[in-house]
């Protein structure tokens, strides 16, 4: 839990939560997956992965028809870059 609270305050914490319209959250060992509101990309879902050398891999996905489609992934997203990736592929602010 306390990487997933890492990877969410590196994201902008309750500023990214109300801009971005985020929501059920899903928190494990290392890694953090919430659902995404409508956005450019029309990825439903996103997972941020910590990697062993302290980067992210950031995997954009929906679901379709029962089954997950892989819409992009980002590998070696360091954590003062997590906010502007996030925005690059969904075209939502994280803040204001």
């Amino acid at each position: 839990m306390k990487i997933a609270r890492t990877i969410l305050d590196q994201l902008g914490g309750n500023k990214f939560l109300a801009m971005t319209g985020s929501r059920d959250f899903v928190a494990a060992k290392n890694l953090l997956r919430m659902r995404l509101a409508r956005n450019k990309s029309g990825a439903s879902h996103l997972t941020i992965i910590l990697a062993g050398d302290d980067t992210y891999r950031m995997q954009f996905w929906k679901l379709v028809k029962a089954s997950i489609k892989v819409l992009e992934t980002i590998e070696g997203v360091r954590f003062d870059q997590m906010q502007a990736v996030f925005t690059d592929v969904t075209g939502l602010d994280t803040h204001l």
